[in-house]
């Protein structure tokens, strides 16, 4: 079990890294969030059910009990996305990966309310240490506080999310798991794009840089990641997930002032922030590890 921790801590950091450039993909796409959203879970739909056919068609059977629970899934993760591309379009990518850092401190009173056990004092202490570097951020960002309400919804929407998954792991596979929370997710963006009368733009007036954005987005970054996530949940818990997913923000940033430059470009009190919230997810890493050993 201990090894198993182990390794899955690693991947997830693996995966983590590879969100990273999600922000970044969101950012170079020259669509609407909401066609975004649309053809990365169309993509990631596809191959997921190209791989089940082939390897595990009996992940494909649905039961009754579960069907609630995917389709809840499936809304949440779709809106969250949606969201997040919303966010980075009406301001930037590092305020709205900055943001993020929340879900450490969502997921330790969130955690124990959801599975019902006792509050960890350790949880609490990281998740504060997160706010702090949060609030210096949000003092500098006062001309933004539609986007941070924003990105503070697609971050409470992203806790909840790993809190379900954390429940369903425990009887379904994450093959099962992210297939059908994908195709409800789809349905729901679907719906969302047919009553806000969205257009889809031509095929061929998407650029070919634009498709390789997306396709890279659908497959790496989420048919993968998904699976990969949901079964790291058997493993270790939502709340060191969140408090690890705060890495996102700082290789997010990281690339971000890499291809954008300027742009992106923040002043040292933002950097700061960046910082200590850098150092509440090591502070967590390093007290698992030393729980674990």
């Amino acid at each position: 079990m201990q090894k198993d921790s182990y390794k899955s801590l690693i991947h997830l950091h693996f995966l983590i890294f590879l969100w990273g450039f999600t922000s970044i993909f969101g950012s170079l796409i020259d669509l609407n969030p909401l066609l975004i959203v649309w053809f990365r879970l169309s993509i990631a739909a596809i191959l997921i059910f190209i791989f089940l056919f082939i390897f595990h068609k009996e992940a494909l059977k649905l039961g009754n009990l579960s069907l609630l629970n995917f389709i809840l899934g499936g809304l949440l993760i779709s809106i969250h996305w949606y969201l997040f591309f919303y966010s980075i379009k009406i301001s930037s990518i590092s305020l709205t990966l900055s943001i993020l850092s929340t879900a450490s401190l969502m997921a330790s009173f969130l955690e124990p309310l959801f599975y019902k056990r006792p509050f960890k004092i350790h949880e609490l202490l990281f998740g504060s240490v997160a706010i702090v570097g949060l609030l210096i951020i949000f003092g500098i960002q006062s001309d933004n506080y539609f986007a941070i309400f924003i990105s503070l919804v697609c971050t409470l929407l992203s806790v909840l999310f790993s809190l379900l998954n954390g429940y369903l792991i425990k009887k379904h596979s994450s093959l099962q798991i992210s297939f059908y929370e994908i195709v409800f997710g789809l349905f729901v963006i679907s719906l969302i794009v047919y009553l806000s009368d969205t257009k889809f733009p031509s095929l061929k007036s998407i650029k070919f840089s634009n498709w390789i954005y997306i396709f890279i987005l659908g497959s790496l970054c989420t048919a993968y990641a998904f699976v990969a996530s949901t079964k790291i949940l058997k493993f270790i818990t939502p709340y060191t997930m969140m408090i690890s997913l705060n890495l996102e923000p700082i290789y997010g940033i990281f690339f971000s002032l890499i291809i954008f430059g300027e742009k992106e470009y923040m002043n040292t009190q933002f950097y700061i922030g960046a910082l200590i919230i850098l150092l509440s997810v090591i502070g967590n890493i390093m007290f698992k590890f030393k729980k674990i050993s």
